[in-house]
């Protein structure tokens, strides 16, 4: 959906795939997407892709905005662990499978129900099948100097997403989800997919 408009627009877009086995690898993907991409760019993040988007820090030079997209956007010293602490987690996140590599996995009758309940079932089947697992370490990191607080020029936005139900109660508003920059713009869309398919 939003690929394709940009590129029908004329712009370069790249969707990379992240390790999801480090904080510190994934940024480092993403210095290495940046670091090919031509000229002023805008970098989106959802979910814990705004914690990636947000560990860039000061050091990213042709980024000029940032999108969080229901995204984590940490402040100095903050980490995505203890804020998920803070209370119980939703029915999406409430029966996370750790492997003895350390990675977490959703059920398939949690994926389907609850973190995909807007897709058809059978598309919602198949995007479990090829979930790619995240680090449960990467959630204790320890958010150093925030990207948002120096890419405010043109800013940092933050789309709120309406939706019947909300994945993680306890970290879905300001700060935990979206950070609170004076110069941030705050946008709020009605959708009917997960916004990982957005980017499809």
């Amino acid at each position: 959906m939003v690929i394709e408009r940009l590129q029908a627009d004329g712009y370069k877009v790249t969707a990379p795939q992240f390790p999801e086995s480090s904080l510190a690898a994934d940024v480092a993907r993403l210095r290495q997407v940046l670091a090919r991409q031509d000229g002023p760019t805008v970098v989106a993040g959802h979910s814990y892709g705004g914690q990636i988007v947000t560990a860039l820090g000061t050091d990213a030079p042709n980024v000029v905005g940032l999108v969080y997209i229901v995204a984590f956007g940490l402040d100095e010293g903050e980490s995505i662990g203890k804020l998920l602490a803070q209370a119980s987690p939703g029915p999406a996140l409430g029966h996370l499978e750790v492997d003895e590599q350390g990675f977490a996995w959703l059920p398939e009758d949690d994926f389907v129900n609850h973190f995909a309940a807007d897709v058809d079932p059978v598309r919602a089947r198949v995007m479990h099948a090829v979930q790619q697992p995240l680090a449960w370490s990467a959630l204790e990191e320890v958010m150093g100097v925030p990207a948002w607080k120096s890419h405010t020029h043109p800013g940092s936005w933050s789309p709120t997403a309406i939706r019947p139900f909300r994945l993680m109660p306890s970290a879905s508003s300001p700060p935990a989800w979206v950070p609170p920059p004076l110069k941030s713009r705050r946008t709020t869309s009605q959708w009917f997919p997960i916004p990982m398919m957005w980017c499809s």
